[in-house]
């Protein structure tokens, strides 16, 4: 079974930066999808980074801002946030599918929570 284990999350102030990590018990490099989502409390999940099929895909919401990066020799995926804003205060979770029609494999989640 595959799991994907996220870390990084912290409480950090308006303006700072975190660099989140998930790393896969399976090989990533030649993956589908792979990307990152968050859900803030009373919301629905939203996507903030993805690879799909070699594209990147970010919202406008934090397109400049966020960085999402692969290493496929240590299997583990980043998003490097920069400028963090109170209202990306969420829980992130990582995703990936190895194949365009695969099975959807999540992690649990790392808080990640901007406030001064």
């Amino acid at each position: 079974q595959v799991e994907l284990v996220e870390s990084g999350g912290d409480l950090v102030q308006p303006g700072g930066s975190l660099r989140l990590s998930c790393a896969s018990s399976r090989n990533i490099s030649l993956i589908y999808e792979m990307g990152w989502y968050r859900q803030a409390p009373g919301k629905q999940r939203e996507l903030v980074a993805r690879f799909t099929g070699g594209k990147l895909n970010y919202p406008d919401s934090v397109k400049g801002r966020f960085t999402i990066s692969r290493d496929n020799a240590r299997n583990t995926m980043y998003l490097q946030m920069n400028s963090l804003k109170p209202e990306d205060t969420a829980v992130y979770s990582c995703h990936a599918r190895w194949e365009r029609f695969g099975v959807s494999v999540w992690g649990r989640g790392t808080q990640v929570t901007v406030a001064s």
